[in-house]
């Protein structure tokens, strides 16, 4: 089951990487603590792939993330996720659905602990 589940978050983190409004850094942390219950050999092949390796591997070590990634992280969401909702104005239920989304998944950033340039967590 685990395996099953890190699979799938990994695969929605991949396709998040060329799906603006799909978030891949939440997916890629999931199929990581999904692997490390599951599996040691998928979570050691997570951890030293070269693209998402590091980005697991800096979570595990400081539990954080670096100020600048995640201000990057909200303005990119954000204009995503307005532009899109933009497009489908149209559909008033749909573009309020991708704000609430936007608005979730920044309220669960702010949220984390911030790693200042230089700094090495909390």
């Amino acid at each position: 089951m685990w395996v099953t589940l890190g699979a799938l978050s990994l695969l929605l983190g991949i396709i998040g990487i060329f799906l603006p409004v799909l978030p891949t850094t939440p997916f890629v942390l999931l199929a990581a603590a999904c692997f490390a219950r599951g599996s040691e050999r998928f979570h050691g092949w997570l951890l030293e792939h070269p693209r998402f390796g590091p980005l697991v591997s800096d979570w595990q070590r400081h539990h954080s993330i670096p100020l600048r990634a995640k201000c990057l992280a909200l303005v990119m969401m954000w204009t995503s996720m307005s532009a899109t909702a933009w497009l489908m104005r149209a559909r008033p239920l749909a573009s309020a659905a991708l704000i609430a989304c936007a608005a979730a998944v920044s309220i669960w950033m702010l949220r984390l602990p911030t790693r200042p340039p230089g700094g090495h967590g909390n």
